[in-house]
């Protein structure tokens, strides 16, 4: 198959949803499908609209991809009948971010003309799916298929994380791009209530809010956090790797989650997760049994849950031992990415079929 696959910007962002992407690619290119990259440059959701007026799709392709990040940018382009199936991948709905009500009301209706222009959906989770279906109904032909969280391999063995409970210091892991929406705020106001002896690396990129990152270092200064708080940027898998095997916990309260590679990913290294209710992180945080959940914004609850796995190391174990199997029994990539591709050339082949009638 000749593939097209819309992006922002490049395709080696560090997030959960290009990393998503970059695999998806990967693979389909493995697999002798050539994939090219057709990149918008980021701006502004009003810019992003601008680009309805002078964006167009390229011809001499087999199916598009397009990331649904990118819908404000489509709605021209798809509008009418199209040369090839159009397949909108779909990581979570920004309509679905917490934020004020009017906003929302605003970025639904864009979405919502976005997502009835397009053919077909891959769905990065059965509550992104659930979510595009109660705007639009069950129209579209789709597939769900769960992000890439193998890429650390056999990390840790079980050996390893009950040794690794014993340190006296308790650990905490906030993995993500510093940003509101991942929620580092109320992870910083739930530590900054701990009389024990706890540390917390920060680690993603610091540049994405700028502003935000700005007011999370003066949080830390203005209430005596220095000492155990410590901003890694983004690290490369090697160091990355060393983070999640020192931490006992992964906290990444965010305010909305389409999926959440990352709390698998950490499970990966026996890291019970702490996530919130809003959005899918349910599907890989069993609550009390992996990890827990919390309402967004709840720094009280989640310094309760923190104390209680720093105070209870028995507590720990159960739970880390838990994560690791929840882990083992995600699904590989390999066999979601096949869904995927299997999806694509059901596409293809329909499309084919309609015309040659």
């Amino acid at each position: 198959m000749k593939i097209g696959f819309v992006i922002y910007g490049s395709l080696d962002t560090l997030s959960g949803g290009y990393l998503y992407d970059r695999k998806l690619v990967e693979y389909l290119r493995s697999q002798g499908d050539t994939v090219e990259i057709i990149s918008l440059p980021w701006r502004n959701y009003a810019s992003h609209l601008l680009d309805n007026f002078s964006f167009k799709l390229p011809s001499g392709f087999d199916i598009l991809i397009q990331d649904e990040l990118n819908h404000p940018s489509l709605i021209g382009a798809n509008r009418g009948k199209h040369l090839y199936p159009i397949i909108s991948l779909v990581h979570h709905l920004r309509c679905s971010e917490l934020r004020p009500k009017w906003q929302n009301d605003f970025y639904q209706v864009i979405e919502k003309k976005y997502l009835q222009s397009v053919d077909g959906f891959i769905f990065n989770s059965q509550t992104t799916k659930g979510v595009v279906h109660s705007l639009i109904g069950n129209r579209q032909l789709h597939v769900v298929a769960y992000p890439p969280t193998d890429r650390f391999g056999e990390a840790i063995s079980d050996a390893e994380i009950i040794e690794r409970s014993k340190s006296k210091e308790f650990r905490i892991l906030f993995l993500g791009n510093v940003m509101e929406r991942k929620g580092l705020h109320t992870l910083l106001s739930a530590i900054s209530y701990q009389p024990l002896a706890i540390s917390l690396d920060v680690v993603g990129s610091l540049n994405v809010e700028p502003n935000y990152t700005k007011q999370m270092h003066e949080f830390v200064m203005n209430n005596g956090l220095s000492s155990i708080v410590t901003f890694h940027s983004a690290l490369d898998n090697e160091p990355l790797k060393q983070k999640l095997k020192q931490a006992h916990v992964l906290v990444v309260p965010s305010s909305y989650e389409g999926f959440g590679i990352v709390y698998l990913e950490g499970m990966c290294f026996g890291l019970p997760a702490i996530g919130t209710t809003a959005g899918a992180a349910r599907e890989v945080i069993e609550h009390e049994k992996t990890g827990y959940l919390i309402e967004p914004n709840d720094s009280e609850t989640l310094a309760k849950h923190i104390s209680k796995l720093a105070e209870d190391r028995n507590l720990l174990n159960q739970l880390s031992l838990n994560a690791r199997n929840r882990y083992k029994a995600q699904p590989k990539w390999r066999e979601t990415a096949k869904s995927i591709r299997d999806f694509l050339q059901k596409m293809v082949n329909e499309h084919s079929s309609a015309i040659i009638s």
